[in-house]
């Protein structure tokens, strides 16, 4: 057996081949075909029922062991645009594309999982394997979701997972309440009057607009959201001219705004709309201000929080496992499966020290060492939740 934590020795050594065949052909939002089909196969070799199609490229699998309760687990497969830097022997195939977040490792952890149970069923009722698409950004979760996940699959409750490099591993942490940030994007148009440059008094500046906006729009949380509320405004695109010598017509900016309450999130939206029409209106310039809410808030309820927290103890003791862990400023798509079923969300630690790669960096790779922890956390889930007796 694997290092205490009760994962056959075959199911580890089968998480690592996952593993490193996930990294090796990465694959970005709605484009998870050779993944998806990697995990179909993977859980039909299990004898586990599986459907296919669910958001696009979701995979759900289904093991029940008689009449009870049902439970929901989460896994993202997808990939990142980044070219990996790194030179492990199952870096990225793929130029331009890397697991730079862990969905290899959060795939393969909950495809050993579905092996160590499909194969002891130390449950009764039924377990959902939720492989889901296009984390990054384009909101696979929401897709599974109105293609009718928690209708066709039900489940009591649905739980997810996420490795952080900065938790030192064999440690968990979550927190009850508000766990990540709600996400909303922007894109201002600032329409001016284009000149000739050097008569920028016969036009209307776009860019010199743009200047007096990003500023503006940098007072919404130094000057608007109070002190112990949280909020970012980010400007992170910035588009207009084309030449040295002509002011141009129009001037796009793009960014993003997390919070951590939906009405913290109304009030940035309503001033961000104020600021553009004010700069607007000083400049004699036309702004217009597209404002998308992309996703909610991770929010674990309490009693299944409670439950995840307890799961992660059994494995590895109390004082290991971090219950007030401060609310994250990144955002997650779970979030959707959250408004739908109670939940919870979980990180488990993949650190091994200070100089380790962040997510989301160049040299990321997921920590094979944590694969056995990751799959018992989800089979002490299930038996907790399920129990046989």
């Amino acid at each position: 057996m694997s290092q205490d934590f009760g994962i056959a020795d075959d199911i580890n050594a089968r998480m690592v081949e996952w593993r490193r065949d996930f990294h090796r052909h990465p694959e970005t939002a709605f484009e998870e075909h050779r993944t998806a089909q990697a995990v179909a196969d993977a859980l039909t070799e299990m004898g586990i029922p599986v459907h296919r199609g669910l958001g696009g490229t979701g995979v759900v699998g289904t093991l029940q062991n008689g009449n009870g309760p049902s439970i929901g687990l989460r896994a993202d497969m997808d990939a990142l645009d980044i070219l990996e830097l790194g030179a492990a022997a199952h870096k990225s195939t793929i130029p331009g594309k890397m697991h730079g977040c862990g969905h290899d490792g959060h795939t393969a952890m909950l495809l050993g999982a579905a092996a160590q149970l499909a194969r002891t069923k130390p449950f009764r009722g039924t377990v959902r394997f939720i492989f889901q698409p296009a984390e990054e950004n384009e909101g696979g979760g929401r897709r599974m979701v109105d293609d009718g996940l928690f209708d066709k699959f039900p489940a009591d409750a649905v739980y997810g997972m996420h490795n952080i490099p900065n938790i030192p591993r064999g440690r968990f942490a979550l927190r009850e309440g508000v766990s990540t940030a709600f996400l909303d994007t922007f894109e201002i148009v600032i329409t001016g009057r284009g000149c000739h440059a050097a008569m920028p008094e016969k036009g209307i500046d776009p860019i010199v607009v743009s200047a007096s906006l990003v500023s503006a729009l940098q007072s919404i949380v130094s000057r608007r959201i109070g002190a112990l509320e949280s909020a970012v405004v980010s400007l992170t695109q910035i588009h207009g001219g084309d030449t040295w010598n002509v002011v141009p017509e129009t001037l796009i900016l793009r960014g993003t705004v997390r919070t951590l309450s939906a009405r913290v999130q109304d009030q940035v939206e309503v001033e961000m709309g104020q600021i553009c029409a004010g700069v607007a209106q000083t400049h004699g310039a036309k702004v217009d201000l597209t404002y998308a809410r992309r996703y909610p808030g991770v929010i674990n309820t309490p009693a299944e929080t409670t439950a995840a927290a307890q799961a992660a103890i059994r494995l590895v003791g109390g004082n290991l496992v971090q219950t007030d862990l401060k609310p994250a400023m990144g955002s997650e798509d779970f979030s959707f499966m959250l408004q739908k079923r109670p939940g919870a969300y979980i990180c488990i630690g993949a650190g091994e020290g200070p100089n380790d790669p962040p997510l989301h960096n160049p040299y990321y790779d997921f920590n094979d060492a944590i694969l056995p922890l990751g799959a018992a956390y989800w089979v002490e889930l299930v038996k907790q939740q399920l129990p046989a007796a």
